[in-house]
């Protein structure tokens, strides 16, 4: 029986209008009703969904809807071919579209299953390890966590040309006849107008870095997971799959190899079999109950947080490099870069800090320091705090609107906020009498900053600074006007014990209204936690050995007092996240 697609549009995050192909099997006297459950599939580089018609025909899933897009700049979906300003944006429409299937044909995604094929399956992955969504399970076909370039030194060329030529695009040298052996289905990928060529170098080159953090912290992904994987496959390097699978934080993981198969599993000529151990997985996914791990008490991360608290063994090579480097970044860093200078006085974590971090002007001692200073901001994690509070922002400003469909005023309070810099952004932009906020801190120099701010920009009236333990139930409930949102950004992230975390979400669930929000911020990964724990201080004086907690962690403690996380954002290097839930 042939099932016919039918065509759609849904608007992802940035406004932009994606295309999508939907099949509702007709079961019993449902006559092609959407389904409960969904199957939501993930194609390749320069692909589109019109191709998996064949593959959902195979499936033949009963009552269980299927879903597929066109990814920005491939098939009927607008935009450049090829083309993404950065890899993660492709990992936030997928976000979009299961928000979009969840909320138009209400199919909880704790009812899908995932599928993805090469570069659609590292999407998929990447999407399981920053979002941690509570889905049935994931398969991944053929995925690209390692492109086979064939040229040396292939990706730091491509840097370079991306540098010179920051809108570059490469061609793929992959001829149909290397991806599959069905003749038939190597013509017709041949004369598919809707398949091209082009790749944005960005694409390329954020992929591979996307990539490689995904395998390394693969631990944190707790889904049912089934990879299945080419045998001779002249597209991806299988070694990068195998450490995956083996990195997979998952109890129920399994990886599949096909010999002699091509690139293209699901059009091969024996593609029978991948096709019904696609079908068996998911037909298991949807018997067995979800499996749930509990991360309130043992968190992530803490093998790692462990290691990095003990001091480096005698004989390590590491030692003399991390003194030297320590030697250097506060010996010459932090006498002619102005940013590295504050981070040894005050701490590299402290208020201080971060205000300097976010002004992102860069300051020395002679054009040398300036420089060193200029590194030093556009280090990653600084990179990504600013990204942090572009989103904070961005988080704050709908929560208000939202806020405001069944509010005539709205109260936002900040129960860790320094000079509380992203609220006064966010307030002076509305220019809205009905909106207030309340800043707090224990630092009252955070505080005294904050008010100068607010005053010269006119806001004083409406913003009040006052000093707050964030930790403290009785100093959350102690405020004059009732919140509708309450924020908790870059706090959590400096503390490694859940229950005083627990204590102060609490405490917040207590003070906000029914349907009240909460904004809230994670690190889940970060790419220099050794150089860091090694190298710098942080407002103790101390090392400063960071724990990051994976986005599942998080979202446990969130939900545990009783929140429902709603929505989040994260940076392009996957480093921190901002997230909202309701009461």
């Amino acid at each position: 029986m042939i099932l016919k697609a039918k065509e759609h549009n849904f608007t992802t995050f940035d406004n932009s209008e994606l295309f999508y192909r939907a099949w509702h099997p007709s079961v019993g006297n449902k006559n092609g009703k959407v389904q409960k459950k969904a199957l939501v599939l993930f194609h390749g580089g320069h692909e589109h969904s019109g191709r998996f018609q064949d593959l959902v025909e195979r499936l033949a899933l009963e009552e269980i809807s299927v879903f597929a897009w066109d990814a920005r700049g491939h098939g009927r979906s607008p935009g450049v071919r090829g083309y993404a300003k950065h890899y993660m944006d492709v990992v936030r429409d997928v976000d979009a579209f299961i928000h979009h299937i969840t909320d138009t044909y209400k199919i909880p995604r704790e009812e899908m299953v995932i599928m993805g094929h090469s570069v659609g399956s590292v999407t998929v992955a990447t999407w399981l390890h920053d979002y941690a969504p509570k889905i049935r399970g994931a398969v991944l076909g053929s995925p690209a966590f390692d492109v086979k370039l064939y040229v040396p030194l292939a990706y730091p060329a491509l840097r370079v040309w991306q540098k010179v030529k920051a809108d570059s695009f490469v061609s793929s040298y992959v001829k149909p006849e290397m991806l599959t052996h069905d003749k038939e289905e190597a013509e017709a990928r041949s004369n598919d107008e809707l398949i091209s060529p082009n790749i944005a170098v960005r694409v390329l080159t954020s992929l591979y870095d996307t990539a490689k953090r995904v395998i390394a912290d693969a631990h944190t992904i707790k889904v049912p997971v089934l990879v299945l994987s080419a045998g001779k496959d002249w597209v991806v390097k299988r070694g990068a799959q195998e450490k995956f699978i083996e990195n997979l934080g998952s109890t129920t993981k399994e990886m599949v190899v096909y010999p002699g198969f091509f690139h293209e599993i699901y059009h091969e000529t024996e593609r029978a079999r991948p096709i019904a151990r696609v079908k068996l997985f998911i037909e298991e996914c949807f018997a067995r109950e979800s499996e749930a791990v509990s991360l309130l008490e043992q968190g992530e991360n803490n093998a790692i947080y462990q290691t990095l608290q003990k001091p480096i063994p005698a004989k390590s090579w590491k030692k003399p490099y991390y003194a030297m480097t320590a030697f250097s970044l506060k010996n010459i860093g932090g006498k002619l870069s102005e940013g590295m200078k504050i981070g040894w006085k005050y701490g590299f974590d402290s208020g201080s800090m971060l205000n300097y971090v976010y002004k992102n002007k860069a300051h020395g001692v002679t054009p040398i320091g300036t420089l060193i200073d200029r590194v030093y901001l556009d280090s990653p994690g600084w990179a990504g705090i600013r990204q942090r509070g572009e989103n904070l922002q961005q988080a704050l400003y709908e929560s208000i609107v939202e806020q405001q469909k069944t509010r005539k005023k709205v109260h936002v309070m900040d129960v860790a906020a320094g000079p509380g810099r992203y609220v006064l952004n966010v307030l002076k932009h509305m220019k809205d009498d009905s909106v207030t906020a309340t800043c707090r801190d224990r630092d009252e120099a955070g505080l005294e900053e904050g008010r100068k701010l607010a005053e010269t920009a006119g806001f004083d009236n409406v913003i009040t600074y006052k000093s707050g333990d964030a930790f403290d139930p009785k100093s959350i409930k102690d405020t004059a006007k009732q919140p509708q949102i309450i924020i908790v950004s870059g706090l959590y992230e400096l503390f490694t014990d859940n229950k005083m975390i627990l204590k102060s979400l609490q405490g917040i669930y207590d003070r906000l209204p029914k349907n009240g929000r909460l904004i809230y911020t994670n690190q889940p990964w970060h790419p220099q936690l050794e150089l860091i724990a090694r190298t710098l201080v942080n407002r103790d004086q101390e090392p400063w050995v960071m724990r990051p907690r994976s986005q599942a962690e998080m979202n446990q403690l969130v939900e545990s007092v009783g929140f429902k996380p709603q929505k989040m954002w994260i940076d392009d290097a996957g480093i921190f996240t901002v997230s909202v839930a309701s009461k």
